[in-house]
C-alpha cells in the first residue's frame, strides 16, 4: 500500500506518494491553483490537447514496456480536436498506463510521475512554477 504524504510549497499544499521506486504528485493539487471548485476540469483541459498526449505517449514508450501503444495511435490522431475529450481514468485504462494514478476518496485525486507533474505545473502557471522551482519539488 502506498502512503500519501504532504509538501507545503509556497504555501500550498501538495500531495505526493511513493510507487515503487517512483515519485509521484497530486496534479489535482497543483490544478487547484487555477481552479479552486473544479480542478479536475484543468486537468481534463491539459489532456485534450495535441501536445500532451504526444508527452505522455513518448513517456509511457519510454518508461513502460505493458504500454498499449496500438491504443495510444487513434488518441494522438484525434487529440486537439474539438470534439476530443480525455479524463485519467480513460487513458489508463486504454493505454496501460503508469505516468498517471488516479485515486478516489480522502486522498483522492489524479497523481502524476515526477516528471510529468513537473510538465503539467509548468502548463498550469509559468509564474507559479517559477515561484516553486524544480528543487522545491
Amino acid at each position: 500500500m502506498t502512503k500519501v504524504q504532504e509538501i507545503n510549497v509556497k504555501n500550498t499544499t501538495i500531495r505526493t506518494m511513493k510507487v515503487g521506486d517512483a515519485d509521484y504528485i497530486c496534479i489535482t493539487d497543483i490544478a487547484r491553483q487555477k481552479n479552486p471548485l473544479e480542478p479536475k476540469d484543468v486537468v481534463k483541459n491539459w489532456m485534450r490537447l495535441k501536445n500532451t498526449i504526444e508527452y505522455l505517449g513518448m513517456w509511457e514508450m519510454l518508461n513502460n514496456p505493458n504500454f498499449k501503444g496500438v491504443e495510444f495511435d487513434p488518441l494522438l490522431m484525434q487529440a486537439g480536436s474539438n470534439a476530443f475529450t480525455l479524463n485519467p481514468t480513460r487513458w489508463i485504462e486504454l493505454t496501460n498506463a503508469v505516468g498517471l494514478i488516479t485515486k478516489n476518496g480522502r486522498a483522492g485525486g489524479t497523481y502524476a510521475q515526477r516528471d510529468i507533474a513537473f510538465k503539467f505545473a509548468s502548463w498550469v502557471s509559468v509564474e507559479l512554477w517559477k515561484k516553486w522551482g524544480i528543487e522545491n519539488c
